[in-house]
């Protein structure tokens, strides 16, 4: 029987220079598999972390600093938000240590038993009315306890994605990853939505709780995934070469210490104007303007449906396009958007604030979805559960966990929104100033080919 030549022409079988192997279909289904596994697990952490906003913004200066006049403890709720924001790069640099060491699995099981074992107990908390000072105090223990394991999630469940990707698929699969993000948050502004149906006096003694406990399902589901999933082929490949790092945190500061500050200017907008959005907005319009509660939860939640919805499409916009280029279309809208935004919500109209929220949230949302990718690719495999925790992190610290704070503190101040919309079009133009020079660096290319994580480190600074 005669025989098919073979498509490349070559005698001898060789496919054709130029030509690309068909992927094979075991690995793309394990890939995928991976990146529904990241996104179900961040969907629960964000999920247990944003609940914790929406009651700052709504009750927990009440429950838990009584003493204190309704701005001072909306403030000091505030605070507390922001302290988990201060122990997140701490879990970066734990959790990177031993992804980096011992594997992504095992640290990213650890994260989500830590955030859901701590969400849980805030749900238990007893407020200042029952054992006075201690109450606050454990409910920053709790939220420095969750804090540690967001810090540590982040960057495992990206590479999660990442790592198990198809050539040329890496800023693709990394916005598995951060869709759980607008998801989870999309779910807790639910919860509070739900649980804001109820009179004042109900609400206040035991309805917020109600999210808080019900996490706890959510991360037993979460655990039944992750468990299931194999540690990542780049990573089983690290250490079946021995070539793990003693020390990942000094090989990233002492080789690319510059990498990894564009890297926090790079996340700004991605991270924190979401909080001047809705945990700052959310106290601002129900405090100062006529919205109720449920009213601009409402909005919140549509805003968040549309950030479901468009955010995948800035990681399709950075595959199909150089990334510099999508970056650009990406963010620049948000100069003219943001200020519409707080306009339109400025009316206390309904309609009119959904639909600022909803354009306001296409830039820094689709950036958000590109973010992932393009932070790791910076740092080689060794090192990049560390490098791109630390670097993501310290920005949220930096920036997102400051934004609700900063906000009210402006807000109270002046007495004018305007500092405030200043300060959210500040985060874009910082981001800009950090990502552009770092895709200089890495290269501009939205193909894998471009990665730097292939040499012994990305270029010293």
């Amino acid at each position: 029987m005669q025989q098919d030549a073979p498509a490349s022409g070559d005698p001898n079988g060789a496919p054709a220079p130029g030509a690309q192997e068909a992927p094979d279909p075991r690995l793309v289904r394990e890939a995928r598999r991976a990146g529904v596994t990241a996104f179900v697990g961040t969907t629960i952490e964000w999920f247990d972390f944003y609940i914790y906003g929406s009651a700052s913004a709504l009750v927990l200066g009440k429950i838990f600093f009584a003493e204190a006049s309704p701005a001072v403890g909306t403030l000091a709720a505030f605070a507390t938000f922001w302290v988990g924001f201060l122990a997140r790069p701490l879990g970066g640099l734990i959790f990177g240590h031993f992804g980096d060491k011992y594997g992504r699995k095992k640290a990213l099981v650890t994260t989500l038993t830590m955030m859901g074992g701590a969400t849980f107990c805030v749900g238990l908390l007893p407020g200042y009315a029952q054992i006075g000072a201690a109450a606050p105090v454990l409910l920053v223990l709790l939220r420095m306890i969750q804090g540690v394991a967001m810090g540590g999630e982040w960057g495992g469940a990206v590479l999660i994605a990442t790592e198990y990707a198809p050539p040329g698929r890496k800023l693709l699969y990394g916005a598995f990853a951060q869709q759980g993000s607008p998801v989870g948050n999309l779910l807790a502004t639910l919860a509070f939505l739900g649980m804001a149906q109820l009179p004042d006096a109900a609400f206040e003694s035991w309805g917020w709780r109600v999210p808080f406990l019900f996490s706890a399902v959510l991360v037993a589901v979460g655990l039944f995934i992750r468990l299931r999933l194999a540690e990542t082929p780049e990573m089983q490949a690290a250490l079946a070469r021995k070539k793990t790092i003693k020390l990942p945190i000094k090989e990233v500061l002492t080789r690319s210490p510059m990498l990894v500050f564009l890297g926090v200017l790079a996340g700004t907008a991605g991270v924190a104007i979401t909080y001047v959005k809705t945990t700052f907005a959310l106290s601002w319009a129900t405090a100062d303007l006529d919205f109720d509660r449920t009213t601009f939860l409402t909005v919140i939640s549509l805003a968040l449906v549309v950030q479901v919805i468009v955010q995948p499409f800035g990681a399709v916009l950075a595959t199909k396009w150089p990334v510099r280029k999508a970056v650009l279309w990406m963010l620049l809208p948000e100069f003219v958007l943001l200020p519409l935004m707080f306009v339109l919500v400025g009316t206390g109209d309904f309609w009119l604030a959904v639909l600022g929220m909803g354009l306001a949230t296409f830039p820094h949302a689709m950036y958000y979805a590109a973010l992932a990718g393009i932070l790791a690719r910076v740092f080689p495999v060794e090192v990049r559960y560390t490098g791109m925790s630390l670097s993501y992190q310290l920005c949220t610290t930096l920036f997102a966990g400051t934004a609700p704070i900063v906000s009210q503190y402006l807000l109270t101040t002046f007495h004018s929104i305007w500092p405030v919309v200043a300060l959210g079009l500040g985060y874009t133009a910082l981001t800009l100033a950090g990502v552009l020079p770092l895709l200089a660096r890495t290269g501009d290319a939205a193909d894998d080919t471009a990665d730097v994580a292939d040499s012994r480190t990305a270029q010293p600074a």
